[in-house]
């Protein structure tokens, strides 16, 4: 649904030159990571305890998004996974994961995905998840989500489950929710729902956005997680915020669900009530 916010910028920026942008820069994503995918590549770790892996397809292909980000809108700041934020004056903020799913693309699995977002003010605006392994698309612009794979586009559209008894969940992996404060919400809305599974980064959300899973519940996310999709999953039709039921553009602990009632049932289990 486009709200008085997104309108409110929708007068501020040419959203065709917008769009254009996200798939450009899609593209030339792509052009990095797919001929790197499922080939023996260095992985780093960024933490010193733990696995927070990058390769060189991260690194190359977001200077490669920055590159057509900066020659269209160089007046705005860009936030991204892998290079320093560029600050600006503008009210206008992209945002973006290469490799949305390290772990995933250096296991030679499709279910990773180019996350690229526009935040005005902070708030997500428009947001892009390419998949070019498979050949898809997931795109949203205030009052629209689309999906492409090949020449076929489609509108996108949640579910209409409302209860979890009936949800199909996913989230990324059980490991998420390690701590008190994360495994005894998780415990409790895991019995609770059809069917959970694991392992979909970003393309889970993306499905919920296409009515294919019902709630994706996540834990200990970054900005650059979860800005891109917000818009998908809004536009689609569907409601993300935080556990507490705050703005979800900053990542932290994160559930989306594919209508009100099944968020509002969601976010009860979770908060204890």
């Amino acid at each position: 649904m486009i709200n008085s916010l997104s309108t409110q910028a929708a007068r501020r920026i040419d959203l065709d030159a917008v769009e254009t942008v996200l798939h450009e820069a899609a593209e030339a994503a792509a052009a990095v990571t797919l001929k790197l995918f499922r080939t023996p590549l260095a992985v780093e770790n960024k933490w010193q305890v733990g696995f927070d892996p990058v390769t060189e397809a991260d690194k190359e292909a977001e200077v490669a998004v920055r590159q057509i980000i900066e020659a269209r809108f160089p007046d705005h700041g860009i936030i991204g996974e892998e290079w320093a934020q560029k600050d600006a004056a503008s009210p206008f903020t992209w945002i973006i994961d290469p490799i949305d799913g390290t772990r995933a693309f250096i296991s030679g699995v499709p279910v990773w995905g180019t996350l690229i977002g526009l935040m005005h003010e902070g708030r997500a605006l428009a947001g892009l998840m390419a998949q070019p392994f498979t050949g898809e698309t997931f795109w949203s612009l205030p009052g629209k989500a689309r999906y492409r794979r090949g020449g076929d586009v489609a509108p996108l559209g949640t579910s209409k489950v409302t209860e979890l008894a009936h949800a199909k969940l996913t989230t990324t992996s059980p490991d998420l929710f390690r701590g008190a404060d994360r495994e005894v919400p998780w415990q409790a809305i895991a019995p609770r729902v059809l069917q959970v599974r694991y392992g979909l980064d970003c393309y889970g959300y993306c499905l919920m956005a296409m009515g294919q899973i019902d709630l994706v519940v996540e834990a200990g996310l970054k900005d650059v997680d979860i800005a891109p999709l917000i818009p998908i999953i809004e536009n689609a039709g569907g409601i993300i915020t935080t556990w507490d039921g705050g703005p979800a553009e900053a990542g932290g602990n994160c559930v989306a669900a594919a209508t009100p009632e099944l968020h509002a049932a969601a976010l009860a289990v979770l908060q204890g009530r």
